[in-house]
């Protein structure tokens, strides 16, 4: 379900419709992990498919426009539209249900910039040099889900910025490494060039889905490197309470299953793609639902 946040704007004319848009395009589409999951606390439901479908329609016009001029041109024009949202002239369903959010938790247009910022440079650049490039990218492609998050329940302490970065930053290596084959036939390639050199690995063998020793041992740095990520930002647990903590251990769980998903197939990402099932989902929400429990009993 794909459209600017214009489109509509003459057919939506309250907050009622736009919010039913947004619910909509959120609980409907194929990648709303915990989207408006009754984990969330019923009021923050809404708020959270409307953050969802900036994301989500931010994401389409970067990825789902052939033509790369017309997409950045598109998310110009979004980028406009959210400028106007926050100073009080919001446009079309998006930004008039997103304006009671912005309002409603105070939120700084900043991250959402950012992430305007990673969609463009989706555009522009499908190589990444070094591993500090890579995270330069997370910085804006990942890190500011993890901040409007934490200031939608109220955790505003800049103190906790590093360690939801941390999560947020290996959820998208996560990501990465869980879809290089993908990403290839994209001509994308989240792999760091020095990393590949390092190992051994030419790009045209990952291209040709060769799956070499080298790239095994490759694969298994980077698996090794992400968890670090998630071992440093598991920290954010101490600060928060019920309202939140079991979706947050819920997204670090998720990221760990994939990287050890990734470990049970040898790290040969080229021929599957590696998933949860339904009975990992299951088994990881009692693990943590246990776990979360615990903790507010040793509190």
């Amino acid at each position: 379900m794909k459209m600017s946040a214009n489109a509509d704007s003459k057919t939506v004319q309250t907050l009622e419709e736009a919010e039913a848009f947004t619910r909509t395009l959120a609980t409907s589409h194929y990648e709303n992990f915990l989207v408006g999951s009754v984990l969330i606390p019923k009021e923050k439901r809404q708020h959270v498919y409307n953050l969802y479908a900036f994301a989500r329609t931010a994401d389409d016009l970067a990825d789902e426009i052939s033509d790369s001029t017309q997409s950045l041109a598109a998310l110009d024009a979004f980028e406009a539209d959210l400028k106007a949202c926050f100073q009080g002239e919001a446009r079309g369903p998006i930004f008039v249900a997103l304006s009671r959010t912005i309002r409603e938790f105070n939120l700084s247009i900043e991250p959402f910039q950012r992430l305007l910022t990673a969609f463009r440079q989706d555009r522009r650049q499908n190589r990444y040099q070094t591993f500090d490039d890579l995270l330069n990218y997370c910085q804006n492609s990942a890190n500011p889900v993890g901040e409007i998050f934490l200031q939608l329940f109220g955790y505003r302490e800049t103190k906790l910025i590093p360690y939801s970065d941390a999560i947020c930053t290996g959820l998208q290596l996560a990501n990465f490494w869980q879809d290089v084959a993908r990403d290839a036939r994209k001509n994308r390639l989240y792999l760091p060039l020095e990393d590949l050199k390092k190992h051994g690995v030419s790009e045209q063998e990952i291209f040709e889905k060769q799956f070499t020793e080298n790239f095994r041992t490759l694969m298994a740095f980077e698996i090794s490197r992400t968890q670090t990520y998630f071992d440093r930002g598991k920290k954010l647990f101490e600060f928060l309470g019920r309202d939140i903590l079991l979706d947050v251990r819920l997204f670090v769980a998720g990221g760990e299953a994939v990287l050890k998903a990734i470990r049970k197939i040898d790290y040969n990402v080229l021929s599957q793609r590696p998933i949860l099932t339904k009975k990992d989902q299951a088994r990881l929400f009692a693990r943590e639902w246990w776990k979360s429990k615990r903790t507010f009993l040793w509190r």
